[in-house]
């Protein structure tokens, strides 16, 4: 157990001081190009349906697994510690809560000039970003950290503390999947079946957990608490995914704010709710961002503390 929980401390530090490391054999890169190699392979077989994507699905969850446990064996025989500073370096590249801060950092820093923070927007929401003002823009980023918290925080972070290094493999391989995959369209419909449904069951507890966790960090701040679980339970089934409303509609609570309005795609308004009480602000600026980050950071210690919490539990686990 000490083992284990000094593996989580450690891979959060690092990950906390360092950030998401930028190398090409990354992880999330070798998943993202072997599960292209693999699906290309699969559609000139024929094998582009429902019983493609499970094939598809084993392959690269499987391929994933196999690869660490192969490595960490192979250090092992070498020297243990080996084997842990591997397992050590593989937990750090899969974490990524500093990452998703310093994203919301940048589009703050960008505010001021609008196009250049439209274009740091691309790279965090699958919405046409050229319609959106100073306020959309504040929006789209919050919604992005709650949304991200869940698959992207609390997951991974809880599934490494209660499942060891396999459990946040697998779950990164996944999400990865599901990104790659999990689209309702004419190519991945019936071929990213398996790895958009697996997502959705690997985040379902986490995404519900998030409502207290936010309540809590809103305490500690001194904002919103009721107004988080209140929101959570009103307004999470406004989003499609069965998933992402639940800490989205809780942050809103949490800052008291609105938070979606129009969305255009491809050109398209597809929507013009939003989410929250009509009497809750909706003119956003760089204060509520500031907010958000500060209540996406007290989430995160929260977090850590709670996984720290199902470390001993670890030891209770069949692998």
């Amino acid at each position: 157990m000490n083992e284990h929980l000094t593996l989580v401390v450690g891979a959060w530090l690092l990950d906390a001081a360092l950030g998401d490391p930028v190398y090409r054999q990354h992880p999330i890169r070798l998943i993202g190009a072997w599960s292209f190699a693999c699906e290309r392979r699969l559609f000139a077989l024929g094998q582009d349906g429902r019983l493609g994507g499970v094939l598809h699905w084993i392959l690269i969850v499987g391929g994933a697994l196999c690869t660490w446990l192969a490595v960490h064996v192979g250090l092992g025989q070498v020297h243990p510690w080996f084997a842990w500073l591997w397992d050590l370096f593989v937990a750090y590249s899969l974490l990524s809560f500093r990452n998703l801060l310093d994203e919301g950092r940048r589009v703050l820093k960008d505010l001021d000039d609008l196009p250049a923070a439209r274009m740091r927007m691309r790279m965090l929401v699958g919405r046409d970003t050229e319609p959106l003002g100073r306020d959309g823009i504040v929006r789209a980023a919050i919604e992005s950290l709650s949304e991200n918290l869940t698959d992207g925080v609390l997951t991974p972070l809880w599934a490494l503390c209660l499942f060891g290094l396999p459990g946040l493999i697998l779950v990164k391989a996944i999400s990865t999947l599901d990104s790659m995959v999990g689209y309702p369209n004419a190519r991945y419909a019936r071929f990213g079946w398996a790895a958009a449904l697996s997502d959705d069951w690997i985040h379902w507890l986490p995404a519900r957990l998030s409502v207290p966790l936010i309540a809590a960090a809103a305490l500690i701040l001194r904002w919103h608490p009721l107004l988080a679980i209140h929101a959570a339970w009103r307004w999470h089934a406004m989003l499609p995914s069965p998933n992402s409303g639940w800490s989205e509609a809780a942050f809103a609570g949490a800052l008291r704010v609105q938070l979606l309005g129009p969305i255009w795609r491809q050109g398209c308004l597809i929507s013009e709710h939003f989410m929250g009480d009509p009497d809750w602000p909706r003119d956003l600026g760089a204060a509520d961002l500031r907010r958000a980050l500060a209540l996406l950071l007290v989430c995160g210690v929260l977090a850590l503390t709670v996984g720290l919490g199902l470390v001993p539990y670890r030891g209770l686990m069949p692998w």
